[in-house]
């Protein structure tokens, strides 16, 4: 299993959103970086759902459902896109600030690529937060 965390505009698509969709489809990705962490993805591995712009946390974990399609809002064809699920909210959502206070996730590609909008999560990494969040 691969660790990802995936950036959302909570006034575009919100964790709420996707609890009450209950599949979302992950689309509109325009990075070549983010691009080929979204080809990368099999079905069951786990991404933090991380609110940005407003709330700047992870506020949860999702879980991929379906990997390895083409994005529908493209027409060219070049773009992915996966499909995910809410698998647990976080009690307490780990913070940009709390992350970048961390010693042990100051590699991390939040923090070191922060417009990249799908990042992987080394398993270490996933561990800290997870820890930061409490379970």
């Amino acid at each position: 299993m691969a660790y990802w965390l995936m950036k959302s505009e909570p006034f575009k698509y919100s964790w709420d959103d996707l609890v009450a969709e209950g599949e979302g489809t992950w689309d509109g990705v325009r990075n070549y970086l983010a691009r080929n962490n979204l080809m990368a993805m099999e079905v069951g591995d786990e991404a933090f759902f991380y609110h940005s712009r407003e709330g700047l946390e992870i506020v949860g974990v999702a879980e991929i459902t379906v990997s390895g399609i083409g994005d529908p809002t493209d027409e060219t064809g070049k773009w992915a896109a996966v499909k995910l699920k809410a698998k647990r909210k976080f009690a307490t959502p780990v913070t940009l600030a709390a992350i970048k206070a961390e010693p042990r996730l100051a590699e991390m590609q939040l923090v070191r690529l922060s417009r990249l909008s799908v990042s992987a999560v080394t398993p270490e990494e996933w561990a800290v937060v997870c820890e930061m969040a409490g379970e």
